[in-house]
């Protein structure tokens, strides 16, 4: 709205006003939250917003709305960094320097994620590598052979090793940063359309200075280079990426990959587009071009599918002159409200638009998006293709969700369409700074308003709010919209989309971070090692009377302290194996296969979004096999996201036929055979289904009616809406479809055919649910008219004048629609959560109607379904008049405009009449609740948090087998939100399990691993929640939590969510999982070891932001057990035995030292040592933590406790540790002594008279026999003995016999020439080594035969029952199939298809969803037989029956099996759970009644709830 002082207000109601709440969030608690989550996420500067208090003392009553003065309207309440825009205005003297160029900078378009450049990726990339100690300490021992003094024989070769890691790392992070490097350039040269040839003011062109001119051409030669070689290997034919690139991108593409469909607008092509010219598009003819405008902008041509915020009649005009009169037959002032085009200002007429790059988008540029474009950066919106100002578009990008969103062009700016118009229109923009929150901006347009019949007046200064309605965000998608025309406020890194893209946390798998301990341990030994040699060498250099005054010339030190000094260094170098810089190298080279083999996996590709399991970081795979806490979104993680009409009641009656997975689960619980009644169900519903579709069609032939498409299944409806039980009964059924189709924001698209088709694109799925049942009935959306809706209601075309729409947000949890009838009437349709409606209602009214109502809510709430209420208001013209003019003063308010907005339509929002309530299926995704069971069975503990009501979360629970009949239910619920009462409530509740909450039993806590008995479980909401996540009271709730098999927290922000999963995985000291759909579980991905994100079809936020990506939750299963298992019980055995190797070949060394006085002689030749991690053990132990398999999937998946083991991280302890290095140093000690007692009684003359007893042939005896021993001990402990680990291990083997018959054949070798023939030829070198693999080997294989047969662990036992044939069952199945993985008998796909118009659906953030879950949880089951007590899970002890028997006029009716069935089964099972827990029963529904209605207080003006 725009502010004027000499603005009339109007005596008539204007059609169509709309202020879209639903992309704006109100202030509150959970609001807050967020906010802090993001800013404490990406560390970015803090921006403060304190929340309205609603108290009496601060509000006024709804006639004391009054605008504010001008002077509050500017920049109110902004931070003083925010910034001014100038657009065709010279810029004030303060805003110049002195060389007169501008003093703010902004940030270029341009942006980077890559780490590296050309230039920079050499020192940069290098400077990485040597972060890690390792390579610091073999850098270290390349120096040091440098000098002569210390021994190296050979300095160059020495460094091969690290050269070669550094390499292939380098290569790794380089192919990692060109990926990145070209998403960025694809972004950066991605097309917009910028006005070019005028002056924008508010940069100056940037001076490129030498430096950067040389990193530029450097990079555009090697980018030509490589684009050239590319032309040339691949040729001129592109492609569209597979799946792999695409599901292996970090980022999304700027395609969006969306298949085009024609704009709901567009009825000419763009070249036509009203007479806009384009660069370098030849301009239409001026007759064509001014019939393309008229036709464009006659209102009689609007688009069937656009929302009216204003009528045409209410436009400003082009040249600034108010408009003096109405249409014909309009009685009404239209408002005036300007526009910044100068009428009069001279331009040159040169600007025009020109295609160009983002990259080149700067501040203050105006810019034109079309249809199916990627918004360049944060843009005003100024106008549109739309004669009404709107424009839609897709946040997918930015938050993941794929609904469409309706953003408003400035009235001030409406008339805009070419580029000379641009040139003409004068005006600043005040913003915000920028900052991370995508649901608030605040801005203000000024100009100065000139009257084209006065021009020698200076005119009158203007302004117009500007909100996030009016603002496109960078990243979002223009959908259903020819065109927008606008101005940029942020670009590049202060885009809101790159403020919030945080770098995800750099996450490093726990045995990572402990092998850097067991390598300080190493650094440890290797230091004592070189202190006992240099201390050793230099007290035997200090002995005198020796023989080496006879045969030596003196040392090197000089004196025995130096000569200790030279030999401690000198030892660093002979040793350096001990500390294993190949294992780092080694481990990448394994994770990246284990990555590679994840993402192969077929059995969790996802074939409907063409979508594999994506691992995002490769290097946490092993964190999967040790996973003990998962912690789960319930919304598109355990549910499918597609919402199905399935039920509602009207006047009472109960209508729908459905049998879903909360009611088979209830049906289990009670014995009964789901298989066979599920059958018996689902062919009466199909029945019914075919009987609803031949009544329907004889009342009407609905060409729109698809029966696939059919979910609510009620022929008893149809008959009633034909009069079958009565005139009362059939308009209550006609007004509650009206309700449907009138009140709702969805946007229909028709698309013609045989028979057509109408897609309903709706903020959440729900709506678009409820608006296509309507559909299915007979009362057809068939779009927007000028000023309202057209349905077609049973073959009759009516038009309905939308007069307010008052949209649904969090803390109203309702929507409105204020229709004018065809017959003048005005009707308040108002729908909402069941307690928020049944306290508007009328007092005193229809007692027995919302007794019945509440009931049946009840039940559909038992079953899982998603309920709604539905009322309505009929209203008097004068009593909208006069609220409608109470709404255009806080429309038009710029200061706290939504906290008035909510405060007039809760005004409005009272003594409603309850017409019905619905009841919509949010079903469960396929195999959820068996995966589940098969993640607990393996000792993992999962916690549902979820933004919606306890009741929601409860049905879930039941539904999936997170709850059953046995446990006790806690619901933790503190009334009075004070830490006494919850201290209280934790005291009583731990006091049952006997504890305290102390340090101690905390300390037990971390070190319980074990499953706690499913005998109890927690249900929490987000206020309760917050208080026991004090620090006072967080190790009370986390022990309370330890003794629950399940943990449930409901309406839970995204902070909250990342708070739980951190006291788990601090307070107990486990490993944990998140797993999540949305833009609101990217706070507990990032915070938890390992980030699961599903890739649905709803986004990918999550995705972004996680490690690994799945596209069902029944993925998980097979993540977890079969390669996160695998990974963790590789890698811990692959590190073990690759510091076992180490050590065998390193003391055997060592022991030689202790003969030459350690006066560091090299017992092996250099080579040896060089090669020895390098080549000759390094392809075993590498491919075991490849390759190796101790139990195919199947079984894993078949025994799900053997992942118990690495929840207890067994796999990988001190203990094995320490064990492998004792064994290491005692078959050193085998090795190396078999070969020296072998040539200490001999000499060892050859046939040729030559000996073989020197020093390195004497090596080639010790280091042949070593290799084959470490080889053959890698064997042992490899589970799986295929042609491909034996190959490998012999090709090891024989490596060392290869090499040195090459290395020895040349005389370069020197004193080591020949040495191959000379000592292979010898029978004591073969015999040599079977010995000596024999006496090593044995003490191993002993334990290991002894431990199998004596003390075998569970891995043992099933390995034997696989030998026996026991699990030959499983080879019957292409993967493994659970038990009970069978098409579950709650499936409705048997009677009723998922229906196509749901697929884009996307669910909004659980606490932004218009429509609300189940009202009542389904708790009946919560009663426990077993327990000592007689307690059925709750403290109320005086439980009533709030559901007796009443008496019913609905039980004759014919045809209600569902709902009898239904209530068979409440009466079987009776609950009182709901009655003394405040759940929103029926009870509690009779509780609630009309406490809203009446006359409005001045409290309640804002919008204030009882349940809020």
């Amino acid at each position: 709205m725009v502010i004027n002082s000499g603005e009339q207000g109007s005596n008539v109601s204007n059609p169509t006003k709309r202020i879209r709440w639903a992309t704006q969030r109100v202030t509150g608690s959970n609001e807050r939250h967020i906010r802090q989550s993001i800013l404490d996420r990406f560390q970015h500067r803090k921006t403060t917003s304190s929340e309205k208090k609603r108290q009496s003392g601060d509000t006024s009553h709804l006639d004391g709305i009054t605008e504010e003065p001008e002077e509050s309207e500017a920049g109110h309440g902004q931070d003083p960094s925010g910034r001014r825009i100038y657009f065709n205005i010279p810029l004030p003297d303060t805003a110049k320097d002195e060389h007169g160029h501008p003093v703010t900078h902004y940030e270029r378009n341009k942006i980077r994620t890559a780490k590296y450049t050309p230039l920079s990726f050499v020192p940069k990339n290098l400077w990485f590598q040597f972060h890690n100690v390792a390579n610091i300490y073999f850098l270290f021992v390349i120096l040091l052979g440098i000098y002569w003094i210390f021994g190296n024989p050979n300095p160059a070769l020495s460094s091969v090793p690290l050269i070669v890691i550094l390499f292939l790392t380098a290569v790794k992070d380089g192919i990692e940063d060109w990926r990145r490097t070209v998403l960025d350039n694809e972004l950066n040269n991605a097309g917009t359309h910028r006005l070019v040839d005028w002056n924008n003011v508010n940069t100056s062109e940037d001076n490129i200075s030498l430096w950067r001119r040389i990193k530029k051409a450097t990079t555009h030669s090697i980018i030509s280079t490589y684009q050239s070689w590319s032309f040339k290997r691949k040729g001129s034919a592109a492609g569209s990426k597979n799946n792999a690139e695409r599901a292996m991108d970090d980022r999304p593409s700027i395609d969006t990959r969306r298949s085009h469909r024609p704009s709901v607008f567009s009825v000419q092509s763009r070249a036509s587009e009203d007479g806009i010219k384009m660069t370098p598009v030849p301009s239409p003819q001026p007759e064509a071009g001014h019939h393309a405008q008229n036709d464009r902008l006659a209102v009689g041509d609007r688009p069937p599918t656009s929302f009216s915020f204003e009528h045409e009649d209410n436009a400003q005009t082009a040249n600034g002159q108010p408009p003096q009169a109405g249409k014909p037959g309009k009685d009404f002032v239209p408002k005036f409200y300007g526009s910044i085009v100068d009428p009069f200002k001279q331009v040159s007429g040169r600007a025009r638009f020109k295609s160009d790059h983002w990259k080149s988008v700067q501040v203050g540029d105006f810019v034109r998006i079309y249809n199916e474009d990627q918004i360049p950066a944060d843009v005003v919106v100024l106008a549109t293709s739309d004669p009404d100002g709107q424009c839609y578009v897709e946040t997918k990008n930015l938050d993941g969700e794929t609904n469409l969103k309706v953003r408003q062009a400035l009235h001030c700016g409406r008339t805009m369409k070419h580029a000379k118009d641009c040139e003409k229109a004068s005006f600043v923009i005040e913003s915000e700074p920028p900052n991370v929150n995508l649901y608030q901006y605040s801005g203000v347009a000024r100009w100065t308003q000139r009257d084209i019949r006065k021009p020698e007046e200076p005119g009158t200064e203007m302004a117009e709010p500007i909100s996030i309605n009016n603002l496109l965000l960078r990243g979002c998608s223009l959908r259903n919209t020819d065109w927008v025309l606008g101005v940029v406020v942020y670009t590049g890194q202060e885009t809101k989309i790159m403020l919030n893209s945080g770098i995800t946390p750099s996450k490093r798998s726990r045995i990572a971070r402990d092998l850097n301990r067991y390598v300080i341990y190493n650094f440890v030994v290797l230091f004592f090692m070189c202190l006992v040699s240099g201390i050793v060498q230099g007290v035997t250099w200090a002995k005198s009377s020796t023989s080496s005054d006879f045969f030596e010339y003196g040392s090197i030190g000089n004196g025995p302290a130096m000569d200790g000094f030279i030999t401690f260094w000198s030892c660093v170098i002979l040793f350096q194996n001990l500390v294993p810089i190949s294992l780092y190298i080694s481990l990448e080279i394994i994770k990246t296969a284990q990555a590679f083999f994840i993402y192969s996996d077929t059995f969790m590709y996802y074939d409907r979004i063409d979508y594999p399991c994506t691992p995002k970081s490769w290097n946490i795979s092993d964190d999967l096999g040790q996973i003990e806490y998962i912690f789960s979104d319930k919304t598109g993680t355990l549910t499918q996201n597609v919402m199905e009409f399935k039920k509602c009641t009207i006047n009472g009656v109960p209508y729908g036929e459905a049998y879903t997975e909360a009611q088979a689960g209830m049906q289990r619980r009670q014995g009964i055979d789901i298989e066979a009644e599920g059958a018996k169900v689902h062919k009466q519903i199909a029945e019914d289904r075919v009987r609803m579709l031949q009544d329907l069609r004889k009342m009407h032939a609905n060409p729109y009616l698809h029966d696939d498409e059919l979910t609510f299944v009620a022929p008893d409806f149809v008959n009633d809406l034909g009069g079958f039980s009565g005139v009362e009964q059939k308009t209550a059924n006609k007004d509650f479809m009206l309700a449907l189709a009138l009140c709702h924001t969805v946007i229909t698209e028709r698309n013609p055919g045989d028979p057509p088709t109408i897609e309903f694109k709706a903020q959440s799925p729900d709506e678009a649910a409820l608006v296509a049942t309507a559909r299915d009935c007979g009362f057809t959306v068939m779009g927007r008219s000028n000023d309202g809706v057209i349905l077609n209601i049973l073959g009759e075309e009516q038009e309905f004048t939308v007069l307010n729409t008052l949209e649904f947000n969090s803390s109203r949890k309702r929507m409105s629609a204020i229709i004018r009838m065809p017959n003048g009437k005005i009707i308040l349709y108002c729908k909402g959560a069941d307690s928020v409606i049944y306290s508007r209602l009328r007092p005193g009214e229809q007692a027995q109607l919302r007794r019945l109502t509440g009931e049946h809510l009840e039940m559909f709430a038992r079953e899982g379904l998603r309920t709604l209420c539905i009322a309505c208001k009929e209203l008097g013209e004068e009593e909208y008049q006069t609220w409608n003019k109470e709404h255009d003063l806080a429309a038009a308010a710029i200061v706290d405009r939504e906290d008035k907005l909510e405060a007039v339509s809760d005004a409005i929002e009272r003594e409603l009449t309850l017409l019905g309530g619905t009841a919509i299926e949010d079903r469960l995704q396929d195999g959820v609740p068996d995966a589940i069971a098969l993640l607990g069975d393996a000792g993992i503990k999962l916690w549902v948090l979820t933004g919606d009501k306890v009741e929601t979360a409860i049905n879930i629970g039941f539904s999936c087998n997170l709850l059953n009949n046995d446990m006790d239910l806690i619901v933790f619920k503190i009334e009075d939100e004070k830490l006494e009462s919850a201290e209280a409530e934790l005291d009583r509740h731990l006091e049952g399990f006997g504890l305290k909450g102390t340090d101690d039993e905390l300390q037990v806590a971390r070190k319980d691993h074990s499953a706690p008995g499913p005998t109890h479980a927690i249900v929490i909401d987000g206020d309760s929640l917050k208080l026991v996540l004090e620090n006072q009271l967080r190790q009370k709730f986390l022990l309370l939590c330890k003794q629950c098999k399940s943990v449930l927290c409901c309406r839970v922000s995204p902070s909250q969510k990342a708070a739980v999963v951190r006291m788990v995985k601090n307070g107990l000291d486990v490993m944990t999982l998140s797993v999540g759909d949305g833009a609101n579980d990217v706070a507990m991905i990032q915070e938890a070891d390992v980030g699961v994100g599903i890739a649905g079809e709803e986004g990918r936020q999550a995705v972004m932001s996680s490690d690994y990506a799945i596209g069902q939750f029944r993925y998980l299963q097979r993540l977890i057990l079969v390669h996160g298992r695998w990974s963790y019980r590789r890698l811990a055995e692959t590190i073990a035995n690759f510091f076992y190797k180490n050590i065998v070949w390193t003391f055997a060394l060592f022991w030689y030292q202790i003969y030459n006085n350690f006066d560091v002689t090299y017992l092996f030749d250099y080579t040896y040592i060089l090669l020895v991690n390098l080549a000759f053990t390094s392809l075993p132990v590498i491919f075991m933590g490849i390759l190796d398999q101790d139990v195919s999937d199947k079984v894993s998946l078949a025994v799900p406790q053997l992942y118990r083991r690495g929840i207890e991280r067994k796999e990988w302890t001190s203990l094995k540790f320490w064990t492998y290095m004792l064994d290491g140093i005692y078959q050193s000690v085998i090795c190396y002594y078999m070969g020296h007692f072998l040539f200490a009684p001999a000499r060892f003359v050859t046939s040729n008279g030559l000996t073989i007893n020197d020093r390195p042939r004497v090596g080639v005896f010790i280091a042949c026999a070593t290799i084959v021993v470490v080889n053959a001990y890698v064997l042992i402990n490899t589970y799986r003995w295929d042609w491909l680990i034996l190959l490998l291990t012999a090709i090891s083997i024989l490596l060392i016999w290869f090499w040195t018959g090459v290395y020895t054949a040349f005389p370069s070798s020197l004193q080591f020439y020949k040495a191959a023939p000379q000592v292979f030829g010898q029978l004591s070198f073969w015999a040599m080594i079977l010995l000596t693999a024999g006496v090593c080997l044995l003490p191993r294989f002993a334990a290991k035969a002894f431990q199998k047969l004596y003390l075998p662990r569970d891995i043992d036992i099933i390995r034997e029952q696989v030998g026996q044939g026991k699990f030959q069952h499983l080879d019957r199945y292409e993967a493994y199939v659970p038990p009970g993985k069978l098409p579950s008998a709650a499936s409705s796909e048997v009677s009723e298809p998922v229906k196509p118009h749901q697929q884009g659906g996307k669910p909004l953030d659980d606490d932004e969803r218009p429509m609300y879950p189940p009202s009542v949880a389904n708790t009946g089951t919560t009663h426990n037989p077993r327990s000592q007590t007689g307690s059925d899970g709750t403290d109320y002890t005086g439980h009533r029956r709030s559901l007796e028997q009443p008496p019913r006029p609905s039980f004759d009716r014919p045809v209600r099996p569902s709902y009898d069935r239904m209530r068979d089964s409440m009466d079987r099972i009776r609950p009182s759970f709901e009655a003394s827990n405040d759940f929103t029963s029926a009870a509690l529904l009779t509780r609630l009644e009309s406490s809203h209605s009446g006359t409005p207080t001045r409290r309640t003006l804002h919008g204030s709830s009882s349940l809020r």
